[in-house]
C-alpha cells in the first residue's frame, strides 16, 4: 500500500506564474489587435515553412520544457505518474493552441502549427522529466522542499517572494540596462529620457545606483528568509551577474559577456556588497525598512540615468524572432519587479506583526 505524498503549494504557484509569462511572451507587444478576416484555424493545416530558424525551434521547445516539469508535481496526488504526464502536456498543448489561436488578432505575430508542435513536444519532455524528478523535488521530503521549510518564511507569502526571485533573476536577461537596474517607467509611461550626463557625473549616479540596488536586493531576499545566514543572498546576486552576463554574450553583436561591467559598475559593486555585509548585521525590522528606501531610492535613480553610453558603442542588438520577445518578457519583468518587491515587503510585514501577535 502506498503512501499519500503531501504536496506542496510552491509548484502550483510556480506553474501559475510561468503560464502568465507564456501568455505574455506569446501575444508581446499587445497592440494593433484586429481581425484578419481569414479562418481561425487554417494554421492548422498550413505546409511546412520554405525558411526555419533552428533557433526558433530549439526556443520553442525549451520555452515549455519548464512549464511541463513543474505541471506535473503540481497536479493532484491521486494522479499517476503515466496520467500526469498525459494530463500536463494536454494543459500546456491547450495553453499553446490557445495562444496560437489569439495571435490571429495581432498582425505583428503569426500562428503557426509548428511552433504548437514545438511547445507541446518541450512540455511532453518537461513533463517527462517532472515525473521522474518533480516530486523528489518537491514533495514534503524533497530536497527542495525541505530547503524551502528550513530558509523561506511558510505559506503562500513565502512562495510569492521565491517567485519574485525569479522574476528578478528573469529581469537580469534584459542586456541594456545598468547592472541590477529595475522599474524604468519611461517607456511604459512615453516620458522623454533624461540628457547625457558629462562622464564623471555618469560613473558617480551609475556607482550609486548598483551600489543601492545590491543593498535593496540583498536585503528584499533576506526579508523572506528564516535565519541570518548570508550565502542564499551571495548566491542570488552570483546568479543575477551570470544572467547579465549570458545576456549581454547572446542579446548583443558581436558579444561581450562582460559589457556590463562598467567603471561605475564596478565601483558600485564593490560599495554595494560593503554596506550590504553592514546592513545583515542590522535587526530584523531596521533591515526591512532599509529594504524598502533602498527599492526606492533605486528605481528612483533608474529613471533618472541616460542609456549606458558603453553599451551603445560598436554595438546592437539582435532583432530577430523568439529573441524580441522574450526581450520584451524580460523588460515587462525589470520594469515591474520594484512595485511587486514594494507589495511583497508591506505583506511581509504584515505577516511579520500578526505572526509576532499570536506569540
Amino acid at each position: 500500500m502506498t503512501t499519500a505524498r503531501a504536496v506542496s503549494s510552491l509548484p502550483r504557484n510556480l506553474a501559475f506564474a510561468y503560464g502568465l509569462l507564456i501568455v505574455y511572451a506569446c501575444l508581446h507587444p499587445l497592440t494593433g489587435w484586429r481581425s484578419t478576416g481569414l479562418p481561425l484555424l487554417d494554421f492548422l493545416t498550413a505546409p511546412w515553412p520554405k525558411y526555419l530558424r533552428s533557433t526558433d525551434v530549439v526556443l520553442n521547445v525549451l520555452g515549455f520544457l519548464p512549464f511541463g516539469f513543474v505541471l506535473v508535481p503540481a497536479l493532484p496526488q491521486r494522479i499517476g505518474r503515466i496520467a500526469g504526464i498525459a494530463l500536463a502536456t494536454l494543459v500546456a498543448a491547450l495553453l499553446s493552441f490557445s495562444m496560437e489561436l489569439t495571435q490571429n488578432f495581432l498582425p505583428s505575430r503569426v500562428s503557426s502549427n509548428i511552433d504548437l508542435a514545438c511547445n507541446t513536444a518541450g512540455a511532453f519532455l518537461g513533463a517527462l522529466v517532472g515525473a521522474r524528478w518533480g516530486h523528489a523535488m518537491f514533495d514534503e521530503r524533497g530536497w527542495l522542499q525541505r530547503w524551502r521549510t528550513a530558509r523561506i518564511i511558510p505559506g503562500h507569502i513565502g512562495d510569492f517572494g521565491l517567485i519574485l526571485l525569479g522574476l528578478w533573476l528573469l529581469a537580469q536577461f534584459t542586456p541594456d540596462r545598468v547592472l541590477f537596474g529595475s522599474g524604468d517607467l519611461r517607456q511604459l509611461l512615453g516620458l522623454p529620457t533624461p540628457l547625457r550626463f558629462e562622464p564623471e557625473r555618469y560613473i558617480l549616479l551609475e556607482t550609486v545606483q548598483v551600489a543601492i540596488t545590491v543593498v535593496s536586493v540583498g536585503l528584499f531576499a533576506r526579508s523572506m528568509m528564516r535565519g541570518p545566514s548570508p550565502w542564499p543572498v551571495v548566491l542570488l546576486l552570483l546568479l543575477g551577474v551570470g544572467a547579465k552576463s549570458i545576456a549581454t554574450a547572446s542579446f548583443y553583436l558581436p558579444g561581450d559577456a562582460l559589457l556590463w561591467l562598467t567603471p561605475g559598475t564596478q565601483q558600485g559593486l564593490l560599495l554595494g556588497v560593503l554596506v550590504l555585509g553592514v546592513a545583515l548585521l542590522l535587526a530584523r525590522v531596521l533591515q526591512h525598512a532599509f529594504a524598502g528606501v533602498a527599492l526606492l531610492a533605486a528605481t528612483s535613480l533608474t529613471n533618472l540615468l541616460p542609456q549606458n553610453p558603453y553599451v551603445e558603442v560598436g554595438q546592437r542588438m539582435v532583432a530577430q524572432g523568439n529573441f524580441l520577445n522574450f526581450h520584451g518578457l524580460t523588460e515587462l519583468s525589470a520594469n515591474l519587479w520594484p512595485f511587486l518587491a514594494l507589495a511583497y515587503l508591506s505583506a511581509v510585514g504584515l505577516w511579520r506583526g500578526e505572526h509576532l501577535t499570536r506569540r
